[in-house]
């Protein structure tokens, strides 16, 4: 908390029960899977850091960047032909 608030704010998502049901998954579990799945979005969308969407999931930076590379995520906005520069000049 910093000066008395909270650093996080509480979303509400309605969702018919019958899709937590077909995902087989806890309330508890859909929320910490969506937190996931939208921090990886606003990552992959450029809109947070890589730190900043760790944080959003209540997990460690590195622990995010290898869910990134499990979902296909890519963690650099570099193209070969960038790096193939990059090492050039060194």
């Amino acid at each position: 908390m910093i000066g008395g608030q909270s650093m996080y704010d509480t979303l509400a998502i309605h969702l018919p029960g019958s899709v937590r049901q077909m995902l087989n998954r806890t309330s508890e579990e859909m929320s910490r899977d969506l937190r996931l799945y939208a921090a990886l979005m606003l990552f992959r969308l450029g809109k947070l850091s890589s730190g900043a969407a760790a944080e959003m999931c209540g997990i460690p930076r590195p622990m995010f960047l290898d869910l990134c590379a499990e979902y296909d995520i890519p963690v650099s906005q570099m193209t070969v032909e960038d790096l193939r520069r990059e090492l050039a000049d060194e």
